[in-house]
């Protein structure tokens, strides 16, 4: 409950029907469409249709605690902002709570640092990654919001021109989500194709029993992703880790797949996090799925648990997973 008040590839066919959201008919789900970031490589091309529709643009790069990896994010993304042939108009990080320095690090670096506990507090709204990025819409001016992940070790400007351009070049497209190679990293040894552990173990195999037309984006859980701020005003948020996975749900059911578009950017590495958090991520991602799964399918359910249970080496732990879910943005008075 709210707080507060053919499928993916364009040169093959499907070989079985999809499930579809309820309201959606097996003849309305189209095809996706697929991009490398290069096709939108020229600069000056892009500003052009800025300029024409009098379009502007804010990247918000929700951050905790990523005071090694925030900085250099934003001094690239700065330059992106300079000058009268500017690509981004303003660069926001919504920081959370950080006790590393990440505030002062992505001001010095030329951000607009906006503490997420300061906007809208009267929400008392839980902190965490989806919270900070519903925040965001409360302080962003632009009509495109873009948003990173604060954790990019290998960030560079085609991150930008790759989710910004769909949508300045096609009116149709509604959102953009970029999918990339993923390396993981132990022991200083990369590993190719390691990557995404909670998509392949867990958001993909839900999305193939219930959704097969969704399992096919190729990173369901990317933090890089663009909206066009309409659209993203009314949608609901989870508030932490689940924030990915709704977005996905409802963005489908709302517009289907032909109103997204899906961004190759080549590779991307950051700082893979052990078991114990990937457990709390994926508990609430599974919540999350669940819980739409109750209202779209109509599946009957009993209470879902918000506590998981560790029980490693004999000794039982219980976590609690504190997520809500946040109203459109439409449907709330800014208070910030």
């Amino acid at each position: 409950m709210y707080i507060g008040s053919r499928v993916p590839v364009q040169e093959g066919t499907m070989t079985r029907a999809p499930h579809t959201c309820r309201g959606t008919t097996r003849a309305q789900v189209p095809t996706m469409r697929f991009f490398h970031h290069r096709e939108f490589s020229s600069r000056p091309h892009l500003l052009a249709a800025k300029k024409q529709q009098g379009a502007t643009v804010s990247l918000v790069i929700p951050a905790l605690n990523e005071a090694a990896t925030v900085g250099a994010i934003v001094e690239a993304a700065c330059r992106e902002s300079a000058g009268a042939d500017a690509l981004l108009d303003e660069v926001i990080v919504m920081d959370g709570s950080s006790e590393d320095g990440t505030e002062r690090v992505a001001a010095g670096a030329g951000a607009r640092v906006c503490r997420a506990c300061d906007v809208m507090p009267d929400m008392r709204v839980p902190e965490g990654k989806g919270a900070s990025m519903w925040k965001s819409q409360f302080v962003a001016r632009g009509d495109i919001i873009v948003f990173l992940d604060a954790d990019i070790g290998d960030f560079g400007p085609h991150y930008l021109y790759g989710l910004i351009g769909p949508l300045l070049l096609d009116p149709e497209l509604q959102w953009v989500k970029a999918f990339y190679r993923r390396p993981l990293v132990l022991d200083r040894t990369v590993h190719d194709g390691y990557g995404g552990r909670v998509t392949e173990l867990l958001v993909r195999p839900l999305l193939s029993a219930w959704y097969p037309e969704l399992a096919t984006v190729r990173q369901p859980l990317a933090g890089e992703c663009a909206f066009r701020r309409g659209v993203l005003r009314q949608l609901p948020f989870s508030s932490g880790y689940g924030v990915e996975t709704q977005l996905l749900l409802h963005m489908y059911r709302r517009h289907g797949l032909s109103g997204l578009a899906q961004v190759d950017l080549d590779s991307r590495r950051h700082r893979n996090r052990p078991v114990a958090q990937l457990a709390l991520m994926s508990f609430a991602i599974l919540r999350v799925f669940f819980e739409f799964l109750r209202e779209d399918k109509e599946v009957s359910l009993p209470p879902l648990s918000d506590e998981l249970v560790r029980a490693a080496c004999g000794a039982e732990e219980r976590v609690r997973v504190s997520e809500c879910m946040l109203p459109p943005a439409e449907t709330v008075q800014a208070v910030v």
